[in-house]
């Protein structure tokens, strides 16, 4: 019996000694970063949040969801893209989003403070109708444009190596949050796309957003 004890005690000791590989913001449940974009419905949706090191994490919110902005209780719609965010979130089952449950407005970005960069238009800058007519999608990359050849570009990104992304007639672009068109867009442009795959396999792109909101300055 005691040297069951005594083995039972070692193993003990040896599990409390290992390592454990520390926590990815995707597995923590807490994140920290600048809001990019978020709709427009107060009852449910989506946003996207991009953090310190541009990995951008997206998530899902209802009217369970708390959100907290100068210590109001508002909704995600009154958040503009640009702000710090603290997410506190769930994973969901058979879903890339996460379900967040708090959601915390601390400030606008410091390089936006700094550069006195325009306030941020609203996703609710499009009337309803149009807002209703957007594709959503359930993709979303941030890397750099490598080239653009009429309807298609090629984002250089961290995760997903080189991604090939055919740009619609009705693809959404945003500058700074002011829509311009698609002429603007150029290579080695840092931006975030909203994107989804069509019936053939291949990704199509439905917001393509770049500017000062992409301009997170490391902590």
């Amino acid at each position: 019996m005691r040297h069951v004890l005594v083995c039972v005690a070692g193993l003990a000791c040896v599990a409390a000694g290992q390592t454990q590989p520390p926590l990815t913001p995707s597995d923590s449940g807490f994140t920290r970063g600048v809001l990019l974009e978020r709709d427009s419905e107060p009852a449910a949706g989506e946003f996207a949040v991009r953090l310190p090191d541009n990995e951008v994490l997206r998530y899902s919110y209802d009217a369970h969801t708390y959100v907290e902005q100068a210590e109001h209780n508002v909704d995600i719609p009154r958040l503009h893209p640009g702000e710090q965010v603290e997410v506190v979130s769930d994973s969901v089952d058979g879903s890339r989003l996460r379900y967040a449950r708090t959601v915390h407005a601390v400030g606008a970005t410091r390089t936006a403070a700094r550069r006195r960069v325009p306030t941020f238009v609203p996703l609710h800058h499009f009337s309803m109708e149009e807002e209703r007519l957007i594709p959503k999608g359930d993709l979303t990359y941030a890397g750099v444009i490598g080239e653009i050849a009429g309807s298609r570009m090629v984002l250089h990104t961290r995760s997903a190596g080189d991604q090939t992304i055919v740009l619609r007639n009705d693809t959404r672009y945003l500058q700074n949050g002011e829509i311009v068109g698609a002429a603007d867009l150029r290579p080695n442009l840092r931006v975030f796309v909203r994107a989804g795959r069509t019936w053939n396999g291949d990704v199509e792109g439905y917001q393509v957003i770049w500017g000062q909101i992409l301009q997170v300055e490391r902590q």
